[in-house]
């Protein structure tokens, strides 16, 4: 099989269009017949559920410092199977990550490098006209390791707006393959995470529907393809992460959804059934489950179903006296003895970690946690190295866990020491960070 061509959609800085480019080319390729897949740099977890959205096909995220080369690589092979071209979203600007070795930075870049990929740079321009190409410029000039095949322009002004930014592109030899007018309609809903998720957000395949028409008006979908290239990895041995038990109760709903779409393929890959239950439909763990997974969503906005949901916390009780249980960030305030939603009410939850959380006073908590595990669980052995990504504006209200209590001992990505996080009492854990590798 030969290899699939890539293309990483990128901006010098965030809020610059990379999302409204990116689905607007999936959705308009996809319709073309190509077989188009898509690829999220980095740990966001709701833009791939849109990429799928656009394309049919799962996306998956890939992150340089979070991910062993191996893993990364099995990734990518994921997100190739079957495509004549992958499409990757990056995050935040290009060359924006962490200070670490070559290749690890988590940087867009480093995606773009390793691949092989030809970028295609978004250029927000409201606000510049000729100025404009110089950012491009010193993206072009900046990392020798990759290649700006080309600019598409965003929140155009005016046809004369887009031949001056378009007369300074030319003077620095960077092709334009499109623009977009300002139109505050292409803005898709969004909360503090970031997008509203995809399964909630009203028409999304009339909203990505006129994306891909607005795609075929204003970009030069020929050149894009034309200017696709580099090369993918084929599957080869696996190194996806291991499943923490072999029929696996995965909660499933508007609450829980924020599962890393490489960690339930490798789950799956390793033979490893997946169970769904939704605990909104007051749903318990399918007791013939080995282990249960909360994954990390928006519980905050369903805490009142969720505190009164009573097959579902009396069946996640009984199983966490049984079976491993582990709760990523939305999981793990669910699995604690109660929340506070952002009007200050508080609800029960399931009382299986001694964590109270509050959503009443936001305070954003954000970054890489490298963690070594303090005890035997579901996540592996102690003293096991695992990375993974905080990202949630919830606050604890309960003292902080120590050694014999605590998850794992964490830093952030540059080995600055962060403490103990996350809890775990019998065989339950859980933490705030989200699993990537």
């Amino acid at each position: 099989m030969t290899p699939a061509r890539g293309l990483l959609v990128a901006a010098p800085r965030s809020s610059s269009g990379k999302t409204t480019v990116t689905l607007a080319l999936m959705r308009a390729l996809a319709r073309r017949g190509i077989a188009v897949r898509g690829a999220k740099c980095g740990p966001d977890y709701i833009d791939p559920a849109f990429h799928q959205a656009a394309t049919g096909y799962p996306s998956f995220n890939l992150d340089s410092f979070a991910m062993p080369e191996a893993m990364l690589d099995s990734v990518a092979a994921l997100a190739a199977e079957g495509a004549d071209l992958v499409v990757a979203e990056g995050s935040m600007g290009l060359f924006d990550g962490i200070v670490a070795g070559a290749g690890r930075t988590g940087a867009n870049a480093d995606i773009a490098a390793r691949y092989d990929w030809p970028i295609l740079l978004v250029l927000d321009v409201s606000g510049a006209a000729q100025s404009a190409a110089a950012v491009a410029l010193g993206c072009k000039l900046y990392d020798a390791r990759i290649r700006i095949a080309g600019v598409v322009l965003n929140k155009v002004a005016s046809p004369r707006h887009r031949r001056l930014v378009e007369a300074g592109l030319a003077q620095v030899g960077l092709p334009v393959f499109g623009a977009l007018m300002r139109d505050t309609t292409l803005v898709l809903p969004e909360r503090h995470l970031g997008l509203v998720q995809a399964r909630e957000t009203n028409d999304l395949d009339a909203r990505l529907d006129r994306l891909a028409d607005l795609a075929e008006a204003g970009l030069d979908l020929d050149a894009i393809l034309a200017a696709a290239g580099g090369r993918s990895p084929v599957a080869g041995p696996s190194a996806l992460p291991r499943p923490p038990g072999q029929r696996i109760a995965v909660a499933s709903d508007a609450a829980f959804s924020f599962l890393y779409p490489h960690m339930e393929a490798g789950w799956r890959a390793q033979g490893a059934e997946l169970v769904a239950f939704s605990p909104l439909a007051d749903e318990a763990p399918p007791a013939d489950c080995d282990a249960c997974w909360l994954p990390g969503g928006y519980p905050e906005l369903h805490a009142d179903r969720i505190g009164t949901a009573r097959r579902f916390l009396d069946g996640l009780r009984a199983f966490g006296a049984e079976k491993p249980i582990h709760g990523e960030c939305g999981g793990y305030m669910v699995l604690g003895d109660s929340l506070e939603d952002a009007a200050g009410t508080t609800h029960a939850m399931a009382g299986l970690l001694p964590v109270a959380t509050s959503y009443k006073t936001r305070r954003l908590h954000l970054g890489y946690r490298v963690a070594t595990l303090l005890a035997d669980g579901a996540l592996g052995a102690a003293g096991a190295r695992l990375v993974g990504h905080e990202f949630h504006y919830a606050s604890e209200r309960t003292p902080a866990p120590d050694d014999a209590t605590a998850l794992a001992r964490v830093t952030d990505a540059e080995g600055v020491p962060q403490g103990l996080a996350g809890h775990r009492r019998g065989r339950v854990t859980g933490s705030f960070f989200h699993l990537i590798g």
